[in-house]
């Protein structure tokens, strides 16, 4: 199988970390599973390189452990540590939305509203892979018009290691619809500039998207069995 890159700003270690992060929250990839650079490099078709760089960042986000002189093994988070994640990824988008209330521009403000709407559309078409894509960039958007670099960057790396778990809870029956409702009400409190409004709106949502994850996890453990 070869890795093909699918997004403009993607790199081949990081469509191999999505491809990987897929099999493991899934199940296909059970937990203490050895996972060899050489083995990876030939199924995937790519060097080495990317697949080393790829089960370095999955070993941020709990999913793999990386062992010294062996090969790394498949692992998940302990449940303590994935709330902690999610908290602290709530507390930060919140800190994104209420800053971006106050401070975007208007283009900003547009262009946040753009993807909103592109979002809307892509409920219909029931496709969960460019959801998320699309939805990472809405989430961009409001991190880039809270104009706090040192807050975007501290967001964005908390991000990428809850990223496998935020995008695993969109195959839940309904999410993307229900996700694009929680949306508008952020959207909604920052167009007003309502800054309190917009944080609380944005945690809600953080918290709805990890109660999905565990009801996305709990069915997928379930099936395995």
């Amino acid at each position: 199988m070869s890795i093909a890159l699918r997004h403009g700003r993607r790199t081949l270690a990081d469509e191999l970390r999505l491809h990987l992060a897929d099999e493991i929250v899934r199940g296909t990839l059970s937990p203490g599973a050895a996972l060899d650079e050489m083995e990876l490099a030939r199924r995937f078709r790519v060097s080495r390189t990317p697949v080393r760089e790829a089960i370095r960042q999955l070993t941020a986000s709990g999913l793999i452990e990386a062992r010294a002189h062996r090969a790394a093994v498949v692992a998940r988070p302990s449940e303590e540590r994935l709330h902690g994640m999610f908290e602290a990824m709530a507390e930060l988008e919140a800190l994104c939305a209420g800053f971006a209330a106050e401070r975007m521009t208007g283009p900003e403000r547009r262009a946040l509203d753009l993807v909103h709407d592109e979002m809307r559309a892509l409920i219909h078409i029931g496709d969960p892979q460019r959801f998320h894509e699309v939805n990472e960039a809405f989430h961009g958007a409001i991190y880039s018009g809270a104009h706090n670099g040192y807050l975007a960057e501290l967001t964005l790396a908390t991000r990428a290691r809850v990223q496998p778990f935020r995008r695993a809870q969109f195959r839940t029956l309904g999410r993307l619809a229900q996700s694009h409702l929680e949306h508008d009400r952020v959207v909604i409190a920052i167009q007003r500039g309502e800054r309190e409004r917009a944080a609380g709106a944005m945690r809600a949502h953080i918290t709805t998207v990890r109660e999905a994850y565990e009801v996305y996890a709990a069915g997928t453990l379930a099936a395995v069995r």
